[in-house]
Order: structure tokens, then C-alpha cells, then sequence
């Protein structure tokens, strides 16, 4: 008898080769990427992407070079958190007297918190620590006589212009010392604060624009204290 050849027997699907040649899932076997490694590779993407947003040394936090360094006692931050920055324009000995500089679009209100600090550092007696003193030594104080101005423009806060002021409007005119009328300056004061502490009754005076004490003022004049 001849042996009949024996026929294949049927396989299923699963045993099946892929027309491509890849193996078809097999059952008990995980598909793709390990779950721990998915999670990890997402943690560390995260990780990366709040470094470069939020690191110290991003380039949104860095300051700008161009403001330079400021200087200690230079700003103040009014009761709304805007700084004023004020810089020492010259000192005049002679009238116990000081000018600063302020930015043109600082405003009233920022002056007049300026002014209220510096009363403050007064009173406490560490007003040294944002002005030179105008009696250094003195029993009272470094600054028991003193008469401080602010300018937005440099040309007004000269030694010479703010003698000037300080002879106040009905000097005799051969003791002015500038050539800047009288009247032409007391319109650039921003700002002025007097401390007499031999003036037990009223030491501190401050106020925006200018008065002299025959009552002479500039057109901004506002009295503070």
C-alpha cells in the first residue's frame, strides 16, 4: 500500500506569518512601552521644561544692565509701591541747605510720600542714611537746621540758584548770588522741606512747590505739614 502524504494541519490565525513578516500580538505578552517607563519620561519632560521657565537665571528676571547699580538711600517706595528715585545735586553749607534731583513724571503724591519719609528718618534720627548732614555735631542733630529742595532739572538745583531761594523774594538784590531771577526759580521747586529744631512749636515744614516766609509762593504751592 502506498503511504498517502500527510496533509497540513490548519493553524490559526495566530500562528499565521504577517505578509509583512512581523509577528501578530501575542496573548500573555505587553504591547508596547513599559508603563514605569512612559511615567518617568513624562516627569522628566516636566522637569525640564519648568527649569527653563521659572530657573533664576532666565533672561525675564535678569535686570537690565543699562539702569546700573543702584545706590543705597537712592529710592523711596511711596504708599503704592512706585519708586522714587532722588540723587544729591549739591549741598550748600552756608544756607544749611540741600539739593536732589527727581524725575520729571515723578508725581504730587510720590513727592509727598518722599517728603513724609524723610520727616520720618528725622524724627528717628537716621536721616543721615539717605541725606549728608547740615549740622554735623550739633546737640540737636546732624540735621537740627536744614532746608532741602527738589528739582526735576539740574540747572535749577545749582549751589547759586537754591542761595538764591534761600535769601528768599525780598532779599535786597545785590545778595542774590545767580543771575536765575527769583520768581524763574521758585516755579522749578517740586518739593521742600525745612527743619528748624530750635523751633519748638513747628520744626518740620514740608510741602510741594515753594512759600517763603513773607508768604511769597510758587503757582503748585501745597503745604503738607
Amino acid at each position: 500500500m502506498t503511504d498517502q502524504p500527510k496533509q497540513a494541519e490548519p493553524r490559526g490565525p495566530e500562528d499565521s506569518p504577517s505578509p509583512l513578516g512581523l509577528n501578530h500580538y501575542e496573548e500573555g505578552k505587553r504591547a508596547g512601552a513599559h508603563p514605569l517607563v512612559v511615567i518617568f519620561s513624562v516627569i522628566f519632560g516636566l522637569w525640564i521644561l519648568i527649569f527653563f521657565v521659572f530657573a533664576p537665571g532666565n533672561k525675564r528676571d535678569r535686570p537690565d544692565a543699562s539702569l546700573g547699580k543702584p545706590e543705597i538711600g537712592s529710592s523711596h517706595l511711596d504708599d503704592e509701591g512706585s519708586a522714587v528715585i532722588f540723587r544729591v545735586h549739591a549741598t550748600v553749607p552756608e544756607y544749611k541747605a540741600i539739593s536732589l534731583i527727581i524725575p520729571p513724571e515723578a508725581t504730587n503724591s510720590q513727592i509727598i510720600s518722599l517728603l513724609k519719609d524723610f520727616h520720618a528718618k528725622r524724627m528717628d534720627n537716621s536721616l543721615t542714611s539717605l541725606l549728608p548732614a547740615t549740622t554735623p555735631g550739633n546737640t540737636l542733630g546732624d540735621h537740627a537746621i536744614a532746608d532741602i529742595y527738589l528739582f526735576s532739572d539740574p540747572t535749577y538745583a545749582a549751589p547759586e540758584v537754591v542761595g538764591t531761594l534761600a535769601l528768599g523774594a525780598h532779599a535786597p538784590g545785590g545778595l542774590y548770588p545767580s543771575a536765575v531771577p527769583f520768581e524763574e526759580a521758585m516755579e522749578r521747586v517740586r518739593g521742600r522741606y525745612q527743619i528748624n529744631l530750635n523751633n519748638s512749636d513747628h520744626p518740620d515744614r514740608a510741602s510741594l512747590g515753594f512759600a517763603d516766609e513773607s508768604g511769597v509762593h510758587s503757582k503748585n504751592y501745597k503745604p503738607i505739614f
